[in-house]
């Protein structure tokens, strides 16, 4: 997990969709690692909807990981990568940035930021994406098309795989570790996010998961009221740190 340092774990935090509930679960992952003493750090790499403020661009879900990463970083440490427009971030790289060598998003940036983190030498460090597992980045002066998770393939990720219950789920997720396993890597855990309140059959679809994914269960989520609160439905001892 994570080949830069041996004492350093790194996992990269993706769902089924937007929306599903990624920075929910990894602010209560960092919290749980917190809580049982490990150096933590946060990374969200690239985030759109971002708004503007009298220090620039602030993303609420990077605020929130900054927040809870143990590590004392700067926002930009957090969040290099910042769109004010609420789309993807391809595109908004591609009509909003004014300066056409930046049409697209580079994975050298994204890199580099994980690499500058890593070399703070936490315990575990946290990537979480943007969207779902192929989120585009857009293509590069020679027309390749270009992901996120090649990023992750690179750096050889264990991957934490949020699944967003409700009606469509088990397709989403079934698709989207089959994708993270044909890149060849491991996903080192699952979690149930209940992010509708009244999806009928709710246990039997978490079952279905069970069987469906090739993982552990990390934990079921049940609707609450704060991100940290996560933690006391986390199981981190199965991540194997």
């Amino acid at each position: 997990m994570g080949h830069i340092s041996s004492s350093s774990r790194a996992f990269f935090v993706t769902g089924t969709d937007t929306e599903v509930g990624k920075t929910f679960v990894t602010v209560g992952l960092l919290h749980a690692l917190k809580q049982k003493e490990y150096k933590t750090a946060g990374y969200k790499p690239i985030a759109a909807g971002c708004r503007l403020t009298n220090e620039g661009l602030r993303n609420e879900d990077a605020l929130a990981l900054q927040l809870h990463s143990s590590l004392d970083l700067s926002y930009d440490e957090v969040n290099p990568l910042t769109f004010e427009a609420p789309i993807a971030p391809h595109l908004a790289a591609k009509h909003f940035n004014l300066n056409e060598e930046e049409s697209f998003i580079s994975i050298d940036l994204v890199r580099e930021g994980f690499v500058h983190l890593m070399g703070k030498k936490p315990d575990v460090l946290i990537t979480e994406g943007a969207g779902g597992w192929r989120l585009p980045l857009g293509e590069n002066f020679s027309g390749k098309p270009k992901f996120l998770s090649e990023f992750v393939k690179e750096r050889n990720l264990a991957v934490i795989l949020v699944v967003g219950l409700r009606l469509g789920c088990l397709n989403h997720a079934v698709l989207t570790a089959e994708s993270i396993k044909n890149d060849g890597l491991k996903i080192a855990g699952w979690v149930a996010n209940h992010i509708e309140s009244d999806m009928p059959f709710l246990e039997e679809n978490i079952e279905s998961l069970k069987t469906l994914i090739d993982a552990p269960l990390l934990g079921s989520i049940p609707r609450l009221g704060a991100p940290q609160e996560c933690a006391n439905y986390l199981d981190i001892s199965l991540l194997s740190l």
